[in-house]
């Protein structure tokens, strides 16, 4: 819908978000290298002279702020279009504002800021393609999502595209600084304070938001001083529970899995029937396996994966009993299989590690270029072809976000097919050395 921008606040307790929002361009945390001195955005303000724009980021970074302080900076109408619960009629309101203002006593400029604008369809962006060009108002855009697919071309040729960043956890910091000036949050064990700037992750309003929640929380516990413990149990994973049977149940499915891992058929096989005698589902007991080819086997001999699949399969057509036979199959298959759960090792240090070190930009030598709009702003630039490289391997090349060290989590046990994968792994690793200047291997 269409709105215009509040002169005074609407609620007598606003949001800390909305509390905290800058009033004044110097107050804007993080996008330096857009609003910094000399800077694109930055110039632009100087300028006085509006032009139409898409501001293109992740959610929390700063661009609704951005666009209100620049109508505020050109003394400009600011209207306000939700692209989730608006249409035409909010666009057609939005024309009738500024040709009223426009054509006033003491006329002003206008900005249409349409939050979400990916969300709206063809017929809609093309709306506003008349009124941009005569000039009748300033058109400014959000997006979460990459403007070259979800704003029509048209559009976008009429309009700068900004790319704004994640926020850092310094530029975080400062807002848990100012969010404490205010007497709106208590004080935070540094402990607290890093797994609070983690658990944002560069979103300046998750991080708001979760700090207004652990204040009422802390209100209502009385508790003056925010730890890392009580964080952890304000704001712990919720778990979902499942319930499919009682104690003995899971503690037979689990005898099959440590059974087919210890590489027992023959205690495999007993859990397996002793499960499918207490009335198991076999559909449940096949899924199982499919998990344990994954957990435990893994690329020591990826056709546990399959043959484990082949067994559900097998079931589902042939039902019981002739399809346990199928599953039986795969349970000693799995049991006698080479073992290895490197992978599965490797995916849980990863999704710890990404948990805490939050979201790296993709390097623009790593981002596809389908678009003209993303090869101008340098995305696959300088990125080397593997195929055209001796061997088909381009020896040395860097995959790792900019700024972080490479890493290694994925390590091949000396067993099954995953001894010619740790080969093939030296291989690569020896051809990254001879790269280097120094000759030094990548650990």
């Amino acid at each position: 819908m269409a709105t215009r921008a509040p002169s005074s606040p609407v609620s007598a307790h606003p949001p800390l978000a909305e509390r905290l929002r800058p009033a004044t361009l110097g107050e804007v945390i993080g996008q330096q290298h857009l609003l910094g001195e000399g800077m694109p955005l930055r110039i632009a303000f100087e300028s006085g002279q509006p032009h139409s724009c898409i501001l293109w980021g992740p959610p929390g970074v700063g661009k609704t702020t951005i666009a209100r302080l620049m109508a505020q900076a050109f003394d400009a109408q600011f209207i306000t279009i939700s692209a989730v619960l608006g249409g035409v009629k909010d666009i057609r309101e939005a024309v009738e504002q500024a040709q009223a203002v426009a054509s006033g006593l003491d006329p002003r400029r206008t900005i249409v800021f349409v939050d979400e604008v990916h969300r709206f369809n063809k017929s809609q962006q093309d709306a506003f393609l008349p009124h941009v060009e005569s000039g009748l108002f300033t058109f400014i855009g959000a997006t979460t999502e990459n403007p070259s697919f979800e704003v029509n071309s048209a559009l976008l040729s009429r309009a700068a595209v900004y790319v704004l960043q994640p926020l850092a956890e310094d530029d975080l910091a400062q807002l848990v600084t100012r969010a404490q000036a205010l007497g709106a949050v208590p004080a935070l064990e540094d402990a607290a304070r890093e797994r609070l700037l983690a658990y944002a992750d560069g979103d300046a309003r998750r991080l708001l938001n979760t700090l207004e929640t652990l204040a009422v929380a802390a209100a209502a516990q009385k508790v003056d001083t925010l730890t890392d413990a009580w964080l952890l149990k304000v704001l712990g994973e919720r778990m979902r529970r499942y319930d499919k049977g009682g104690e003995q149940f899971y503690d037979t499915i689990s005898a099959l899995h440590k059974s087919v891992r210890g590489s027992d058929p023959d205690a495999a096989l007993y859990w397996f029937v002793r499960m499918l005698d207490g009335g198991a589902d076999p559909r449940y007991i096949g899924r199982r396996l499919v998990r344990m080819a994954i957990e435990d086997i893994g690329l020591a001999d990826p056709r546990a994966l399959r043959l484990a699949l082949d067994a559900c399969e097998t079931y589902e057509r042939l039902g019981s009993p002739e399809g346990e036979l199928a599953l039986a199959e795969a349970v000693v298959y799995l049991a006698v299989a080479a073992k290895s759960n490197a992978v599965y090792n490797a995916y849980k240090q990863m999704r710890a590690f990404v948990k805490e070190d939050g979201t790296r930009p993709v390097p623009l030598h790593l981002r596809n270029a389908p678009t003209r709009l993303m090869k101008q702003l340098d995305y696959g630039k300088g990125y080397r072809y593997a195929h055209d490289e001796a061997g088909g391997y381009a020896a040395g090349e860097d995959y790792f976000p900019e700024g972080m060290a490479p890493a290694r989590f994925y390590e091949p046990v000396e067993r099954g097919l995953e001894i010619r994968i740790a080969e093939k792994l030296r291989q690569l690793r020896a051809l990254d050395a001879g790269s280097r200047p120094d000759g030094s291997v990548q650990e």
